[in-house]
Formats: C-alpha cells, sequence, structure tokens
C-alpha cells in the first residue's frame, strides 16, 4: 500500500532560485483549475527604487500588502525594529497581514505561506500560526530558507523535520519539474477533499 501523500509541501533552496515564482505559479495554475477553491495565505516580494532592492512587502493572496522589511527609515518605531542584514524587519505589518491568512476555516481548501524565514520568525505569534497550519487537515504550500553553513533556523528545522512535511529543493535545473510535481501533487490532495 502506497503511502499518502504529504499535506505540508516545504520548497527550500538558495536565496534567488525562483522559490516565491514557482509558488505563486502553482497558486495561478490552481486558481485556473479549480475555481471555487478557497486558498488562503500570502507571499513576499522585493521591493527595488532604481533596480536595487531596498525592502520586502508581505502580499496576501487576495491583493493587500504591506511592508515586511526596509534598508530605509521609515518611522521612528521602524528604527527599533530587529533587523536582518541591512533591512529592519516591520513585525506589526506582516502580523497585520499575514496572521489573518493563517486562520483555520472549514472552508480554507489549501494555505500558502511563503515564506518561514528569519524575518516572519521576530514575530512572536507567526510561527505557532504557522503550526497550527501544518498540523491541520488543511494542504500547507511554503517556502522555507536552505540552511547557510550547514546552520538551520530552529523554526525553520521544526518545519524541514515535521513528520507530515515532504521537501523539494529548487535548483536552477530542477524548476520546471518541481513545480509540475508540486502541482499535481496538490491536485491530487485538493481531489480527496
Amino acid at each position: 500500500m502506497a503511502a499518502a501523500p504529504s499535506r505540508c509541501l516545504l520548497v527550500t533552496g538558495p536565496p534567488g532560485v525562483g522559490k516565491t515564482t514557482l509558488v505563486m505559479r502553482v497558486f495561478e495554475t490552481l486558481r485556473a483549475s479549480h475555481p471555487n477553491l478557497t486558498i488562503r495565505g500570502f507571499y513576499t516580494r522585493e521591493v527595488r527604487e532604481s533596480g536595487e532592492r531596498v525592502g520586502f512587502e508581505v502580499v496576501t493572496l487576495d491583493g493587500r500588502s504591506g511592508p515586511l522589511a526596509s534598508s530605509k527609515v521609515s518611522s521612528p518605531e521602524s528604527v527599533r525594529g530587529p533587523t536582518v542584514g541591512k533591512y529592519k524587519v516591520d513585525v506589526a505589518s506582516l502580523e497585520s497581514l499575514a496572521l489573518p491568512e493563517l486562520q483555520i476555516k472549514e472552508e480554507t481548501d489549501l494555505f500558502i505561506i511563503d515564506e518561514v524565514g528569519k524575518m516572519e520568525l521576530f514575530s512572536s505569534a507567526f510561527f505557532p500560526a504557522v503550526m497550527r497550519v501544518i498540523e491541520s487537515n488543511i494542504p500547507v504550500l511554503a517556502t522555507i530558507p536552505i540552511p547557510r553553513n550547514g546552520q538551520d533556523i530552529p523554526g525553520v528545522a521544526r518545519l524541514r523535520n515535521h513528520p507530515g512535511a515532504a521537501i523539494f529543493t529548487l535548483n536552477t535545473g530542477n524548476r520546471d519539474m518541481m513545480r509540475e510535481t508540486i502541482y499535481n501533487q496538490l491536485n491530487c490532495l485538493l481531489q480527496k477533499r
């Protein structure tokens, strides 16, 4: 008897390899092929000025957006926020957008979480919300960073080692095949719901 497919699909890979692009293409394909699905979640995207990355924003799947992190000081509160590299993380903005999207609701067919990384984990409420989603019976497609120098972020390590998780490591050579594999696995899970 074959094992049931994992309900938690985690996409990882080096920065810039296309994790967000893959997740968004899977989302768009699912929405086109299953227009009645209720898909909740968010993704992150770069904010660029004059071709230079100056930050990141959180975007819900229904199009609302707000700052996640910025290399520019925009308010007195942003000076006090946690930092990742040159970026100040806007925890309040992340929480106001992402946490409502991670509420377990009976009508939800799929969660998309892009990403569970160092910036997002500065929110003390974010990881518990992610774990509730992972432990629910609802399929999840999420992205996580690849360990740097052999060191994994503790919360990310918990996800990576979760018994219900399947890890998909992305590289420039396997992106198209991975997108198809992930789409097919989600399609199978969603047809059983």
